[in-house]
């Protein structure tokens, strides 16, 4: 059984997926104008939250000058601030903003991970990388023993836990929740600017996920 650290340090010096080991490399060299003089991390990256939650969040994959320029999944940019705030409003989450790894965030009883750990261009993971990934999900998931719903974010994310955890793919759908025995899985439209800014996912839409989350699990 390893450690989350030794996991995460694995994770972390992982390049098993040549096209995304280039790709991380070339965004963090070839920065935005608007990132321009920061220092992009620019490598695989772990999940991150209480080891001993009971909330498992599940994500597609780290956002290319996101989580890939800040070195945490869902920081620094518009996804990782509706999950922060949100994640704060019902008591998952210290401080309602994510920017930077030294901002003080601190998650209760919350796990947050990713199908996939390096930026993938266009944000489309192939079969074989998403597949390669997958093997750090399951140690992630031997260690985290007391997870009892798993929110994912997502259709990708919401097929992966699937596999992860054995049982059928059903219809995929905005707060739907799927119950097994001694664990739930509960969906969500991803916190995209494609979905937040369309009106596909609206606030309140968002907050209600979280709200039933909140009650299916254990500690909060």
């Amino acid at each position: 059984m390893k450690t989350i650290q030794s996991l995460n340090m694995k994770i972390t010096r992982c390049k098993k997926c040549p096209r995304l080991a280039v790709y991380i490399r070339d965004v963090a060299k070839n920065k935005v104008r608007r990132f321009k003089d920061e220092k992009y991390y620019g490598k695989p990256l772990s999940g991150f939250g209480d080891i001993k939650a009971n909330l498992l969040i599940v994500g597609l994959a780290p956002a290319a000058h996101g989580g890939n320029r800040t070195g945490r999944m869902f920081t620094g940019d518009s996804s990782g601030d509706w999950v922060a705030k949100v994640m704060h409003k019902h008591g998952f989450a210290s401080i309602p903003t994510s920017q930077s790894l030294n901002d003080g965030l601190v998650l209760h009883n919350a796990y947050i991970t990713a199908a996939v750990r390096c930026a993938p261009p266009q944000n489309k993971p192939t079969k074989q990388e998403m597949d390669t990934c997958f093997r750090y999900l399951e140690q992630e998931k031997e260690i985290l023993k007391n997870i009892t719903i798993v929110l994912c974010l997502g259709k990708i994310a919401y097929d992966t836990a699937c596999k992860l955890y054995g049982v059928k793919i059903e219809k995929f759908g905005h707060n739907k929740l799927f119950s097994y025995d001694g664990f739930s899985i509960l969906t969500s439209y991803h916190p995209s600017k494609q979905n937040t800014q369309t009106g596909r996912l609206t606030w309140a839409q968002w907050s209600a996920v979280f709200a039933k989350a909140k009650k299916l699990s254990k500690k909060i």
